[in-house]
């Protein structure tokens, strides 16, 4: 399926990680924020104990991103660039072969077995003890963070060797970096899960893919969907339920590493928009939840001289709840920014970072018959390092429609109609921290941290009056 859809390379990482409505935050201490997209301050910085902090910037594309290596016993971070590749690994075993620019075979060529002649670990690229951070490689597609634990002899792709799991301190010791970067949109790999998905993005550099592409800003992405739901029985045709919208987004990988005071944050941050349309008068006692979209990415961003391999997952979902009897021709519009993560401090530990300031207003609203529905556009989603969850979080901002009426008679066929209706939107969100966020060379997590289970709505629309509300039959 990944060679099928990376021809529709497209990016809406984290339509859902808009997680907080303004001033909401989970955390009780808000790590630096990260430079304006694109930038690293951390180049024009001076560390308090005279040092360059380390730059943080996007791994240069068109050429492979290099690997760094931390020598066994090197003094510092000791981590330096280097020509060596990973050639193959397998995680189940741990084995990987790390190649250099002599011994690197062409494409297609099979594996081979180690040679009769044994290891020689005087002449190997690496040492017992070395750390190794790596790109995407074949058998690590999230990249690799591993020590050199033994040298197990040639091969005609490389040295093949036996590793076991490393930490980001091993390479970056006590060194400081911090930054933002923002996602090649397309970069993302997408599943879609529904006939007539659409996608599109505008990359930084000009190019656009998809038929809204031209019309979005730079480095954003957005993904359409509309889908049928099921209708109310005995509703009228003209009353067919749907749900139709899009998500636009330029998500930004915001990367935080201070190893002199053990000062950390992952997560991600960016603008995002959306709308979506409720439409008909969907079936009684509906609670569906459709996913339309999988998303998946893995963008490199070079920590100085390491390969820090981000890991981004999100699952893309409409979720309707109706009781069968309203009717509704509604569409809301949702603007914002998001910041969602995790950020570590000696004294607190482990701390979820949430927050976003979100505005929304009703651009249509149509509201006949008494009763309650709801409809959500929103998204599961992970981010990592190298393969290992850090975050995981469901957002899910969502419009709410309800309404009631009163009706009286009299014999003389004399009567009126009284309804109350209103329309509100909202957002619901949950997510944990997890345990992996180790790789940061952090105390390992006991157990989940939740993110907190919030919940905010606010009012966007209400009326009185027959014509809104007619009792209900």
């Amino acid at each position: 399926m990944r060679a099928l859809t990376r021809r529709f390379l497209v990016p809406v990482a984290l339509t859902t990680f808009a997680l907080t409505v303004s001033g909401c935050s989970t955390s009780p201490t808000t790590p630096a924020t990260g430079p304006a997209a694109g930038a690293t301050p951390a180049a024009e910085a001076t560390a308090a104990d005279g040092s360059q902090p380390l730059d943080v910037a996007a791994a240069p594309t068109g050429t492979p991103t290099p690997t760094a290596v931390a020598r066994a016993g090197g003094r510092g971070s000791g981590a330096s660039r280097t020509s060596l590749k990973v050639a193959s690994f397998d995680r189940r075993t741990g084995r990987a072969v790390i190649s250099t620019p002599r011994t690197a075979p062409p494409s297609g060529t099979p594996a081979a077995t180690p040679s009769d002649a044994g290891p020689d670990p005087a002449h190997a690229p690496v040492k017992t003890g070395d750390v190794i951070a790596s790109a995407p490689a074949p058998g690590a597609p999230d990249g690799l963070l591993a020590q050199v634990t033994d040298i197990v002899g040639e091969t005609d792709r490389g040295t093949e060797v036996t590793t076991r799991p490393a930490t980001l301190s091993a390479l970056l010791a006590d060194d400081e970096a911090k930054g933002r970067i923002p996602v090649d949109p397309s970069s993302v790999d997408v599943e879609p899960l529904l006939q007539g998905v659409k996608f599109s993005w505008a990359g930084t550099g000009g190019a656009t893919f998809g038929p809204k592409g031209a019309k979005l800003p730079l480095g954003s992405l957005r993904l359409d969907v509309g889908a049928a739901v099921a209708t109310a029985e005995g509703a009228p045709a003209s009353a067919a339920a749907s749900v139709n919208g899009f998500v636009q987004l330029a998500p930004e990988v915001e990367f935080s590493y201070d190893g002199a005071a053990h000062d950390h944050f992952l997560g991600l941050t960016g603008d995002w928009t959306a709308r979506w349309e409720l439409k008909g008068r969907a079936a009684g006692g509906l609670k569906q939840r459709i996913p339309f979209a999988k998303l998946h990415a893995d963008p490199v961003i070079q920590v100085g001289p390491v390969p820090v391999v981000v890991n981004l997952d999100l699952t893309c979902y409409i979720q309707v709840e109706a009781d069968g009897r309203i009717t509704l021709d509604v569409e809301q519009n949702v603007t914002g920014d998001f910041r969602v993560g995790g950020s570590y401090a000696p004294t607190e530990g482990w701390t979820p970072v949430s927050a976003s300031d979100v505005t929304s207003s009703p651009v249509k609203a149509t509201v006949t018959a008494a009763g309650r529905a709801r409809t959500a556009l929103g998204a599961e989603a992970s981010i990592g390092l190298y393969g290992m969850v850090g975050v995981t979080a469901d957002f899910a901002p969502y419009l709410r429609g309800e309404a009631t009426a009163t009706a009286t008679g009299s014999t003389d066929g004399t009567g009126s109609v009284v309804g109350t209706w209103a329309l509100h939107g909202g957002f619901d969100l949950s997510g944990n921290l997890q345990l992996q966020l180790s790789v940061f060379g952090t105390p390992v997590l006991r157990h989940r941290i939740p993110l907190g289970s919030l919940h905010r709505e606010w009012p966007l629309v209400s009326g009185t009056g027959g014509a809104s509300a007619p009792p209900a039959t």
